[in-house]
Parts: structure tokens; C-alpha cells; sequence
């Protein structure tokens, strides 16, 4: 779903600097997503949600040494799934891709993780699975094809509309979407693992609680049955299973950006999320944002602020629609 847009279409292969791969246990219902940039790129991140499982982001505090990373990994499994991380790292020092340091080589991968484990069996993405994302998106670089979507790498268990738990939850995904102003740039790709209502770019809800007659809830209508279900879990009469969230992205440039821009284009792309994911920021989600620019093309900073978050609402709708019916899981693409 799309609404009129400023901005024209644009496409991966508009970032060649960059490369998007993925890998999945599909069967166990994890995976992992991997943003490659070989020749490096500032980064900068935000965390929004209470509950993160992170690594590396206090590197790229603005005021901190290391300068440009050379990818970003969003994967499944909560914390255990941060090993995928390791798995890139090797796969890139084995290329001699990385910050050197006398002989070492040691590639700059920070990550952030989602929570689903209780979707499909317990399992998380490993090592094996880190090095095959980083293979692919090496593969992807070269080819420039546009990423998969939906039901693929860190959203491979993802779902939705958790509030009033996972019986009434809905199947998401990975998401893709990228904008262009001139040759200026910006691309966002996100795996949406939240425990809010999603709505598309034009207000309307995409993916709210389904309800045992079909229908969906807004937010707002499910709330007073969730403060009901929160109250019956204090007292210990809640029957439903774990619900596990947080929703993970990253925007890409071309744009010259220096740390505390990326930073602050991280901070306002989280605009988006609150667009279009109510509620959102949560207390039981680990909401983050990567913001990665290859700095080819001068930019005005305001205008990437717009740019990433029309992309990354459209990147949000469309891991909601692009997702299908998996683990138990109804799907509304």
C-alpha cells in the first residue's frame, strides 16, 4: 500500500555502495539480515524501545574514535541472536575488509536483535548464519537486485499486533523501500516485530489484533481489553503464552554525513515507527534504528529527515503485505 509521494522511486541498485543479504532457519522461524559496505560508512543509531539487545552502539557515540563501519546486522533470537554478528565479522576479515591495526584485521559490525524466540521452535541465528547474510549481501552488492522481502532473514518469526497477545497476533516481515531527490538518495529496510497496530502510509490500519470473528482491532479500541489482560496477569490469570517484540531498521545513503548527523538522522527516522506503529517505544519492545551514509552526494540534512521516513513508513507497510501465513500466524498480504 503507497501514498503520494514528493519524492521519486528509487531502487537499490540507486546504493551501490551497499549490499542487503539475508539467511534463515525457515523451519525453526529465525534468521538474520546483513547491510554490507565494504569500503566503509558512518553510522550513526537510536534506541527507542526499554527492552534492546544490542551491539556495538556506544561505538558510534558521536564523540567516540572509530569513524565508519562496515555493516550492520539485524537478526532474529533476542540476545542470543548477536553471534550472527560474529559470523559477518569473520566472513569480512577473511576478505581483509575492516579496520587494520598492525596484523590484525577486525571488521566494524554493530547489531541489534528482536525477540522470536517463541515463534516457531526455540532457536537463533548463528555464526553460519551471520557469514551466509554477508556472503549474500556481497552477492547483492555486485548484483544490485533489490532485497527479499516479508517472511526472510530478521524477519523471518517476526509478527504484530501483540497487545492483547500472540492468539490475536498477525505475520510480518522484512520490509524494503527506497526514495529519491535528485541524486540524493535514501533507502530503508526494516524488520517489524512490534507489539502495536500497524498502519500504512495513509493512515489506515494494515495489521491490527485479528479477533476470533476475523476482524481486525485498532489500537485504540484494544486497549481497555489489554489494560483488562495486563490487570488478569498481575493477578495471575492470564492464559496466554509469551509475546515478544521490537522492531529493527536501518536507513541508507548516499549522502555526506559526519557521526552526529548520522545520529541525528537515526533519531529522526524513528518518526516513521511512530507513524506507523501504535503503540510503539514500548516498554516490552527494543526499538532501534541504523542510519549507514556512503558519502558520495552533499545533502541537506533536513531533507534526509523526510526522505528516510517516507522510506521507512513505506518499508514498514510493506513488510506487513509482502509477509504470508507462517507458524500459526495469519498474514494480511
Amino acid at each position: 500500500m503507497t501514498s503520494a509521494s514528493i519524492f521519486a522511486p528509487a531502487t537499490k541498485a540507486d546504493l551501490p555502495a551497499f549490499g542487503i543479504g539475508s539467511a534463515e532457519l525457515a523451519s525453526r522461524g529465525t534468521g538474520c539480515t546483513f547491510v554490507v559496505a565494504p569500503e566503509g560508512a558512518v553510522c550513526g543509531v537510536d534506541v527507542r524501545g526499554a527492552a534492546p539487545a544490542t551491539r556495538e552502539t556506544d561505538l558510534l557515540r558521536p564523540e567516540n574514535t572509530v569513524q565508519q563501519v562496515q555493516g550492520v546486522m539485524l537478526a532474529g533470537g533476542s540476545a542470543f541472536g548477536l553471534e550472527a554478528a560474529c559470523g559477518a565479522m569473520d566472513e569480512l576479515a577473511a576478505r581483509g575488509t575492516g579496520f587494520h591495526l598492525m596484523d590484525a584485521c577486525v571488521p566494524i559490525v554493530p547489531g541489534a536483535c528482536l525477540f522470536d524466540l517463541p515463534v516457531g521452535q526455540f532457536a537463533y541465528p548463528r555464526k553460519e548464519q551471520g557469514a551466509e547474510a554477508c556472503v549474500n549481501a556481497l552477492e547483492n552488492l555486485a548484483s544490485g537486485e533489490e532485497p527479499q522481502q516479508g517472511n526472510i532473514g530478521a524477519g523471518t518469526g517476526a509478527t504484530v499486533a501483540k497487545m492483547l497477545g500472540p492468539a490475536h497476533a498477525v505475520k510480518s516481515g522484512l520490509g524494503w523501500h527506497a526514495v529519491a531527490m535528485g541524486p540524493v538518495v535514501v533507502g530503508a529496510l526494516v524488520a517489524v516485530n512490534a507489539a502495536g497496530c500497524v498502519y500504512a502510509p495513509d493512515g489506515a490500519l494494515l495489521a491490527g489484533m485479528r479477533m476470533d470473528d476475523g476482524t481486525m482491532l485498532d489500537a485504540a479500541s484494544a486497549l481497555p481489553l489489554a489494560a483488562q489482560a495486563a490487570a488478569d496477569e498481575a493477578a495471575g490469570a492470564a492464559e496466554e503464552g509469551p509475546c515478544a517484540n521490537t522492531t529493527i531498521g536501518v536507513v541508507l545513503t548516499n549522502a555526506q554525513l559526519t557521526k552526529p548527523q548520522a545520529h541525528r538522522l537515526a533519531v529522526t527516522t524513528h518518526d516513521a515507527y511512530a507513524r506507523s506503529i501504535k503503540p510503539v517505544h514500548t516498554s516490552h519492545d527494543g526499538d532501534c534504528i541504523f542510519a549507514m551514509a556512503s558519502g558520495e552526494v552533499p545533502a541537506d540534512p533536513d531533507l534526509l529527515a523526510m526522505m528516510a521516513c517516507e522510506a521507512m513508513q513505506q518499508a514498514i507497510a510493506n513488510a506487513i503485505t509482502h509477509a504470508t501465513a507462517a507458524y500459526g500466524f495469519a498474514a494480511v498480504g
